[in-house]
């Protein structure tokens, strides 16, 4: 499907309509009723006009594609490439559009548990205050308490993806702990302000929605994955479905709070060339308020192979600490972060696989080795640090 100059298009749905044609090519009528730009329902609706609003230029062709199809995804995204009437320096030559998911079942879940709205509110109200790590984003909106929304943001495909069974290597994981720890600086200990209670904490709503989830497919989980484990490593999986409200409010109670991401892990990241230090870091819907270590377990349990983690792992969580202190954070020693981090081992890292592969389809082979390689990873670390004892201490 190609969008090109010389199109009427009228925009659909609740909102304002807008009208806009091209009757010469030199010239460009409006004929509004505008306060924003509607929401599209679909990609047929990122036309031209709609784009050339957005852009504040005047768009003669857009030809999208579809990117980023798998499993898991919460939103349809499209790589948007363009073409203008007038060439001016700073103009994206492509976009990236994200769309609600196409999936019924997804898109229930986006809005059951506020992750559009946390997304589309992230970049418009909390992005501007970090200095790294974050895409330009041209518009994002959305009609509350709806699957309907739209973001448009950088095109960063010249970077590169790395896939989450592959993992990072040293170099590419010391870019990605720096920069989570430049972006947990700026809100370090002052997320508990109003201004920020729309985002969802460690201990609210969510985790007793899924507290109440995981006793009940942990027997699911364990015919499907426990061949994948490491020894002691299904008793994990067990006291953790048991205790997970518990646990989750032990550990989250251990350290100062900043804003999570809570998806943090490779497949979410992209990375510039070699030296450069360069990471991007995508999918905010999932955002939340708690400790840091949160993130940082994730990323290096599940996104690393097993020995290589190892072998790096003191140096990755320093140099993680090393840039919250560059960052101005105080009071937060190196021997307490590694505590908390050997803690949070217990969290995401063993909630993601047992949820996910207590309710997915096994024959979707892809699906099944990337959370039996989650899993093993994951549960991995767990041990390494003694989570077996630790868990048992906190459910008493």
């Amino acid at each position: 499907m190609v969008f090109h100059y010389g199109e009427k298009h009228q925009s659909k749905g609740d909102g304002p309509k807008e009208i806009l044609l091209l009757t010469r090519k030199h010239d460009l009528v409006h004929l509004l009723k505008r306060n924003k730009p509607v929401i599209p329902k679909s990609i047929n609706e990122v036309s031209i006009n709609w784009l050339s609003e957005i852009l504040e230029a005047e768009v003669v062709r857009a030809q999208p594609m579809q990117i980023g199809q798998g499993i898991g995804l919460m939103g349809d995204i499209f790589r948007v490439e363009l073409q203008y009437r007038e060439v001016t320096p700073g103009q994206p030559d492509s976009v990236v559009v994200k769309l609600p998911s196409s999936f019924e079942e997804n898109r229930t879940q986006g809005v059951d548990l506020g992750m559009f709205e946390s997304e589309v509110r992230f970049y418009n109200e909390l992005a501007k205050d970090a200095t790294v790590g974050i895409p330009d984003v041209y518009f994002a909106e959305i009609k509350t308490g709806t699957a309907d929304f739209v973001v448009v943001m950088e095109d960063l495909s010249h970077l590169e993806m790395v896939d989450q069974s592959t993992g990072m290597n040293f170099e590419q994981a010391t870019g990605a702990v720096e920069v989570l720890a430049s972006i947990h600086a700026v809100w370090w200990d002052r997320v508990q302000v109003p201004d920020m209670e729309w985002i969802p904490t460690m201990v609210g709503p969510r985790i007793e929605f899924v507290d109440q989830l995981l006793a009940q497919i942990f027997p699911v989980f364990a015919q499907g994955f426990e061949q994948y484990l490491p020894k002691g490593g299904l008793e994990i999986y067990e006291l953790f479905a048991g205790n997970y409200l518990k646990l989750t409010t032990a550990i989250a109670s251990r350290s100062p709070w900043t804003l999570a991401h809570q998806d943090y892990r490779v497949e979410n990241l992209m990375f510039g060339p070699p030296g450069s230090g360069q990471v991007a870091v995508l999918d905010w819907q999932g955002i939340g308020r708690g400790p840091g270590a949160y993130d940082l377990a994730y990323i290096l349990g599940g996104s690393m192979v097993t020995e290589l983690r190892r072998r790096h792992e003191k140096d990755l969580v320093s140099a993680y600490h090393e840039r919250l202190l560059e960052h101005g954070v105080k009071g937060y020693s190196r021997e307490q972060l590694w505590e908390d981090y050997a803690h949070a081992h217990l969290l995401g890292g063993i909630a993601v696989p047992l949820l996910s592969g207590g309710s997915m389809d096994l024959s979707n082979e892809r699906g099944l080795q990337l959370i039996a390689t989650m899993a093993a990873r994951h549960t991995t670390a767990a041990l390494d640090h003694d989570g077996l004892a630790r868990l048992k201490k906190i459910a008493g």
